[in-house]
């Protein structure tokens, strides 16, 4: 029900993935007259792989994670979630308040063993590809210990999707040197080449989208930084490209002739192939789509809950804290 669009977008999009993919069961939680009403609009009914989950609240975008959590405990967004932790559903997808879905989801589901804290991570085009960025601003404030875990998250989670046993992990810095950075990142670095992990080294800003690593690490603040500054970076040029092709006759013809390069960039850098981040640390597999997400969009969020849970994210994060905590235990006692 949440997200800018709600049901317009949510219900067409579920539609649209269960024609694509013929073993998988999408439950729609939220008022149950409105989802039928958007149902019959797009010509389609419940059946065996589709049903309604009523639920009689909604938690809008401007509501205080707080107020979610205490006050509405019928919202759409902690049924869905809900539905996770009885195991009656696999993964949760919601468009909706991003602070009240994390507060949410950490209660009811609580984090996995040896996770202090949940993180969210995502996906941006590179020039190689893609890269995955976490933490994406669920922890403003965070210790070496919590980005080691972020790095372990997100190799586990590239290890999974795509993979790749080994996945190159990229810590944040102002600097590749070792001496560059606050005493926070410093002491991750030292904790991250004591690990078992592909740890590269430092990277900078324009390594994000250099594609110099499969992950980049960051704590929360810095990455969403990093990321709204990168969307509204998008924004511009593609503001600017298309002040300058209407500026005249000419630069109209030219646009013209230029159509089917313009086109595949736009699809190169179509952040909406990209939507879908993973809270990830949690109990169960939860998936954030962008508030503005569209049908197409919104799909992709649904594609990236199915990978995690059919890869099995969370048991390879459970297994390699397992780890982790196996060697420091053996470290101590030597």
């Amino acid at each position: 029900m949440g997200g800018d669009h709600g049901p317009h977008v949510t219900v067409p999009a579920a539609l649209n993935y269960l024609r694509k993919s013929d073993n998988v069961d999408i439950v729609l939680v939220g008022l149950t007259d409105v989802i039928e009403a958007e149902l019959r609009a797009h010509k389609a009914s419940v059946s065996s792989r589709l049903r309604i989950h009523h639920a009689s609240e909604v938690v809008t975008m401007d509501d205080p994670p707080a107020l979610a959590l205490r006050s509405k405990k019928d919202s759409s967004m902690r049924v869905a979630i809900d539905l996770v932790k009885s195991g009656e559903a696999n993964a949760c997808v919601s468009a909706g308040n991003t602070g009240a879905l994390m507060a949410t989801a950490r209660f009811v589901l609580k984090t996995l063993p040896g996770i202090d804290r949940p993180a969210i991570a995502t996906i941006l085009p590179t020039v190689k590809g893609h890269v995955h960025v976490l933490d994406l601003g669920a922890n403003v404030d965070c210790t070496a210990e919590h980005l080691l875990q972020f790095a372990i998250m997100g190799a586990m989670l590239v290890s999974a999707v795509e993979h790749k046993p080994s996945p190159t992990v990229g810590l944040l810095n102002i600097g590749e040197e070792d001496i560059k950075g606050n005493e926070v990142v410093k002491q991750t670095a030292e904790l991250l080449r004591a690990s078992n992990l592909n740890f590269y080294g430092n990277v900078e800003g324009d390594d994000i989208y250099k594609g110099t690593t499969d992950i980049v690490v960051c704590d929360g603040f810095v990455g969403n930084v990093a990321l709204k500054t990168s969307e509204g970076l998008a924004q511009m040029i593609r503001t600017f490209l298309q002040e300058e092709f209407g500026r005249n006759i000419f630069t109209k013809m030219a646009a013209l002739a230029a159509m089917p390069v313009l086109k595949a960039f736009k699809r190169r850098v179509d952040h909406r192939g990209y939507n879908g981040a993973s809270l990830l640390g949690l109990r169960g597999v939860v998936v954030k789509s962008h508030g503005s997400a569209d049908v197409y969009a919104y799909e992709n969020a649904i594609a990236r809950s199915v990978e995690a849970v059919r890869n099995g994210v969370l048991h390879r994060i459970t297994e390699q804290m397992n780890l982790l905590h196996s060697s420091t235990s053996a470290g101590a006692k030597s």
